[in-house]
């Protein structure tokens, strides 16, 4: 298992084949994509075939910027997961992401490991800049965003194939700054 971070209750691993059981339960729980696809689980066919072979892709071309799985420090429990990858490969600006398990909820690891990954990379990774995106309905998201040090910046709409609850009231940005973070 390779340890990319460890907070106080978090391990941050690199994905592995083996996670395909883990990736599958989490997007099969219909609350955890309510916000993502309207509820709709992800198929284990498309965790083995496009999610895995992303995440291994990431960790080729970008090392430490990427998808990673997240357990319980203590007992080792797949909690979820954190993204912290450059979306058009500019190393400089990352996009923060996190999916947890619903039993993760409300503890505060969320939270927990989008701080440790924000100082992570602005003090090691050379990370300039770090934005998140979530639907204008996922206040519980939008929290996460705040609590983490980040700062809405537009609301902005997207035109997707098919609308799920809550997208007429369009997408957020949030993002922080390493000059912003310093001051």
């Amino acid at each position: 298992m390779e340890v990319f971070l460890t907070t106080e209750r978090l391990v941050l691993r690199r994905f592995t084949a083996a996670d395909a059981d883990h990736l599958e339960e989490l997007d099969g729980d219909p609350e955890v994509m309510r916000y993502l696809t309207g509820g709709r689980a992800t198929p284990r066919e498309v965790v083995e075939s496009t999610l895995l072979p992303l995440y291994f892709d990431h960790y080729r071309r970008y090392g430490d910027l990427g998808w990673w799985a997240a357990e319980d420090r203590t007992g080792g429990a797949f909690l979820g997961w954190f993204e912290f990858r450059p979306p058009d490969g500019d190393r400089t600006e990352v996009e923060l992401g996190y999916r947890l398990r619903r039993a993760a909820w409300g503890h505060g690891y969320a939270t927990e490991g989008a701080r440790a990954l924000i100082h992570r990379g602005f003090t090691e990774l050379g990370v300039e800049r770090v934005v998140a995106y979530t639907m204008a309905v996922n206040h519980g998201s939008r929290r996460v965003m705040e609590k983490s040090g980040l700062s809405y910046v537009r609301t902005f709409h997207e035109d997707y194939p098919e609308a799920i609850p809550g997208s007429e009231y369009g997408e957020v940005e949030y993002a922080l700054v390493a000059a912003d973070r310093r001051a």
